[in-house]
């Protein structure tokens, strides 16, 4: 293209002289015989003009195109030079990549060594876990066939202790000592078993004293003996849920109750609560309540009922249940029957009939999560027994523990119909169950069992028209 361009440029240089040289002889010529000569000499010039102008559009397009193709051929140059750069500088990654290949092959092949021999020691640390779990279940199956043997042994042991503890109050109650005034103690009760069993020397030696008290007790002779009298006793009534103890109830009248006069009264037992009526402003919180969770549980008190129903003796509210521990009768239950509530619905129905005379009679109801064996004692003997109650269970802390109202609410929610009237004193409670001994010597007032989380002395009156009284003597309360 640059070769062409040279050619055209030498061409209009050689022309347009001879060209002007025509034009100027032509000029000095006269003017009148070459007219038409000028004509045509002038009809030249507008076609050199117009190829002039042609020839320089045309020179133009090709100085255009030169600048364009040299432009082409620049950055086609400076392509060439970046695509060298850009196989040097692949080239040079391809090197680094390959490199870094082989370090990270050398690198797994040397992980896949690890990893074997890693296998290999979790393999063998798996078989040792397995027998070690193996041997630990052994040992679990091992520890809980001892547990379990351990909890019958228990169960039994404890069976076998208020057994004994019930007889041992049934001795203490057919000995009444001989006292010029002083009313001679009817039969004792003796626990009625639940199947037929063999009877030893000792119990039928047992029932022969009995008949022989009884004969006596008919024909007005007292026996003699060198125990303190103890307040009379009924029959208590049987109960399905539970082993229910009996006995005779004494026909002598006088032994219904201690007289002041008689060396056997209650006294020196703390202060007396007095419920007046069934009022739902009679309340007594026991503060602080349970500051650790409960798996046994022993509550002792002294109680007169001024009724003839059994109200609320103690209620124990948690926020995700009002009914955690509740002892509890209102109108609707039987006469004489308390609802015994470990974490409601669960609950066990005590007989306590016995309440229902208007004098003070001393209860406690004892309860264990182990096999959930329970007891309830009324004048030292035992009346109701039991098992599987809430086996297992803890009884939460933090709740709010009530006297004489039964909660529907942390706190209230109290209704009149289950409301307590009458009369508490020596009230306690413990963290552990009472052995009979301890019931008996607690209702003689002979030694208070250690280890008593809550008494009276916890006791915060609400209001209401509860009334403190510091007695000597119960029968001399009002």
């Amino acid at each position: 293209m640059g070769c062409s361009w040279r050619k055209t440029l030498s061409f209009f240089l050689v022309f347009v002289p001879i060209y002007l040289h025509g034009a100027s002889s032509q000029e000095a010529a006269p003017v009148g015989p070459r007219k038409p000569f000028f004509e045509r000499l002038r009809r030249l010039e507008e076609q050199f003009r117009r190829f002039q102008e042609v020839t320089w559009t045309h020179l133009q397009s090709i100085a255009s195109n030169y600048n364009v193709s040299y432009n082409v051929d620049v950055r086609f140059r400076s392509l060439a030079e970046e695509s060298q750069a850009v196989a040097q500088a692949v080239n040079r990654s391809q090197a680094s990549v390959q490199g870094e290949l082989a370090q990270l092959k050398a690198w797994v092949r040397k992980m896949q060594r690890r990893g074997r021999k890693v296998d290999t020691r979790l393999r063998a640390l798996d078989l040792t876990l397995g027998e070690r779990s193996q041997q630990r279940a052994r040992e679990r199956k091992a520890h809980k066939a001892q547990r379990d043997a351990l909890q019958d042994s228990l169960a039994r042991l404890e069976g076998l202790i208020h057994s004994q503890g019930a007889r041992l109050a049934a001795l203490e109650g057919r000995l009444p000592v001989a006292h010029p005034g002083t009313a001679a103690l009817g039969p004792a009760l003796v626990p009625t078993p639940t199947q037929p069993e063999e009877l030893s020397p000792t119990s039928l030696k047992l029932q022969r004293d009995r008949q022989e008290l009884r004969a006596a007790s008919e024909h007005g002779g007292p026996p003699q003996d060198s125990s303190a009298p103890l307040q009379g006793r009924r029959e208590p009534p049987a109960s399905g849920s539970h082993r229910v103890l009996s006995g005779t109830a004494p026909k002598d009248p006088r032994q219904q109750a201690w007289s002041p006069q008689e060396p056997g009264e209650i006294c020196g037992v703390g202060p007396t609560l007095v419920f007046p009526n069934a009022s739902t402003k009679n309340v007594v919180f026991l503060s602080p309540g349970f500051v650790t969770a409960l798996r046994a549980l022993s509550f002792c008190s002294w109680v007169r009922m001024a009724s003839g129903r059994l109200g609320t003796l103690l209620s124990y509210a948690t926020e995700d249940n009002d009914n955690k521990l509740v002892l509890h009768g209102r109108d609707s239950l039987l006469p004489g029957s308390i609802h015994f509530v470990i974490g409601d619905p669960a609950f066990r129905e005590l007989p306590l009939q016995l309440l229902l005379d208007g004098q003070w009679h001393h209860i406690c109801v004892i309860w264990t999560s182990t096999q959930g064996r329970y007891w309830l004692h009324v004048d030292r003997r035992l009346v109701a027994t039991g098992s599987r109650f809430r086996e297992g269970y803890e009884i939460p802390p933090g709740g709010s523990l009530v006297l004489g109202q039964e909660q529907d609410s942390v706190g209230g929610g109290f209704d009149s119909s289950e409301a307590f009237v009458g009369s508490m004193s020596g009230l306690a409670i413990w963290d552990r169950a009472l052995v009979p001994g301890e019931v008996a010597n607690l209702a003689i007032g002979k030694e208070f069992p250690t280890g008593a989380i809550l008494t009276l002395a916890n006791a915060a009156l609400a209001g209401g028209f509860v009334q403190r009284a510091n007695c000597t003597c119960l029968e001399r309360c009002p």
